[in-house]
């Protein structure tokens, strides 16, 4: 695995405490990577994430999926999230990520004085299971508007805050990530040792990967590591395992041309009946199908362009 990469995901402490408000409502924050703040945390404020560049997994809860430039995400508070970008040895990229992040106080005090904030309460609770936003027109859009937070200060960065929050919220071409929320997931104390696990799973999960082998690695029994690992990412260790793997598969079958066996194997799976069936499970239809979706969805976003 590309050492920038294991570089980026430490074991620093999960909970993120932002101590730089500076007296202000709601940060701006841009960063590349790698960087220290890639990785598995979760923090009590809401994070509106716009991928400016690079590819990657993004694990959001128990959701595992894949990342690329003009991707835009919104999680809710405490929602353990992170990105991991997929580089070559050495790459730096200087700047990778713009996040806006707000709390619960800004909004419930403002509800209390101006209404209109009422209108953005379905999508807040939706944010608490991670949302993607999916619409390329609303995503150029927000991204505009978050270059115009970063470059203004005062009354006027909250104005173009509450445009970009009115417009996120009259989207509907959104898909919600997590099966869990924050409040069924691991508390502070685990989630070190859950960090630990998903990085090793990350770095091997390509390859025949037993749990004894992962809980082995914590220095846990394997039957307590399983309850460890299910109680702490909302899934049990070989679901996740497939996740990862499923979700890699996807990026093989949309952006590139390799049979479905060979996507199968360099996914992780074993076998192919295996992998057909856990794909079925998790998407809903055939590699074969997915991937003349995808085509299609690709061939009509550059159409629309």
């Amino acid at each position: 695995m590309p050492d920038a990469m294991k570089t980026a995901r430490t074991t620093d402490p999960s909970y993120e405490l932002m101590d730089d408000h500076n007296g202000n409502s709601l940060i701006y924050r841009e960063h590349g990577f790698p960087c220290p703040l890639v990785r598995w945390h979760n923090h009590k404020e809401y994070e509106l994430h716009l991928i400016v560049a690079s590819a990657g997994k993004v694990f959001i809860g128990d959701y595992v999926g894949n990342f690329a430039p003009d991707s835009l995400f919104l999680t809710g508070p405490h929602l353990p999230h992170n990105w991991i970008s997929q580089v070559e040895d050495g790459e730096v990229i200087a700047k990778r990520d713009m996040l806006v992040n707000f709390t619960d106080e800004l909004l419930q005090a403002g509800n209390q004085v101006f209404s209109e904030l009422r209108l953005l309460a379905p999508m807040l609770e939706r944010s608490r299971y991670g949302i993607e936003f999916r619409d390329p027109a609303l995503i150029r859009r927000a991204g505009t508007l978050m270059q115009q937070i970063a470059d203004s200060r005062g009354i006027s960065r909250l104005g173009y805050f509450f445009i970009l929050m009115e417009l996120l919220a009259g989207c509907d071409d959104y898909q919600l990530l997590s099966g869990t929320t924050a409040t069924q997931l691991s508390d502070d104390q685990h989630v070190d040792r859950t960090n630990l696990a998903v990085n090793y799973i990350f770095d091997n999960y390509m390859r025949e990967l037993p749990l004894e082998e992962v809980a082995s690695h914590l220095g846990m029994k394997p039957t307590y590591f399983s309850r460890f690992f299910k109680r702490a990412t909302g899934r049990c260790y070989v679901e996740f395992v497939n996740s990862l793997r499923i979700s890699k598969s996807c990026e093989l079958l949309t952006d590139s041309d390799k049979p479905v066996t060979d996507v199968c194997f360099e996914s992780g799976f074993n076998n192919l009946s295996n992998f057909n069936r856990r794909f079925q499970q998790l998407k809903g239809m055939t590699p074969s199908r997915y991937r003349r979706l995808a085509m299609q969805r690709l061939t009509e976003q550059n159409l629309a362009v």
